[in-house]
């Protein structure tokens, strides 16, 4: 886990959440779930575009198909086992991908994905949430992480009307930055949440 920039009064779980596996022998992994909000805009100008020798562009998926949405979700974050979109049918995420509040931003450079950012504004007029936030493997330490997570906490506040809270979380699955990373944006720590999950490798829902 990374460590504490500024060391938070974040609440708390005493007990670890548990989720047992039907089958015994899979694996559980530990895993503290970290939760972060931001209650005003930055006061901070956007960062200015990072320059890579590619041309980059930040364009809005509107109403994407199922698999292209896996492909970027998958290549992004499998790494970080992320599997809780993937244990959804494609009717379900249809559904979450082409609602009208829940925006998908893919990064590219020179005309290649190199990360995506998803808002979701289900929960306005009070709170935004940036649901998921990460770069393809290939392009992670080229400068494009602070650029996307900068320009998408821009894009939340500039919603109309603004929400009154934009929230984030991260895990110690994720890549040992994230919470620096997010706290360096402008986002504050407000709980902590302590869980036991099956290891997705082992029950097969991402490659081992």
């Amino acid at each position: 886990m990374a460590k504490w920039l500024v060391e938070p009064p974040v609440a708390q779980t005493e007990t670890p959440v548990e989720v047992t596996p039907a089958d015994p022998t899979v694996p559980l992994l530990d895993v503290t779930v970290t939760f972060l909000e931001m209650t005003s805009r930055p006061t901070a100008p956007p960062r200015p575009i990072p320059v890579t020798g590619s041309p980059l562009s930040l364009v809005r998926l509107h109403r994407p198909t199922v698999g292209y949405y896996r492909y970027i979700q998958h290549t992004v974050g499998d790494p970080w086992l992320w599997y809780e979109r993937r244990k959804m049918n494609d009717e379900q995420i249809h559904a979450i991908i082409t609602d009208e509040d829940v925006e998908i931003y893919v990064l590219s450079e020179g005309g290649v994905p190199a990360g995506f950012v998803e808002l979701d504004f289900r929960d306005m007029p009070d709170e935004a949430d940036i649901a998921y936030f990460g770069l393809m493997p290939d392009f992670i330490g080229k400068g494009l992480g602070p650029y996307l997570l900068d320009w998408a906490v821009h894009c939340a506040w500039d919603r109309d009307p603004a929400p009154k809270r934009l929230t984030v979380n991260t895990c110690t699955l994720d890549h040992p930055s994230a919470l620096g990373a997010y706290q360096k944006a402008g986002f504050t720590p407000y709980a902590r949440e302590l869980n036991k999950v099956p290891d997705p490798r082992a029950l097969g829902v991402i490659p081992g």
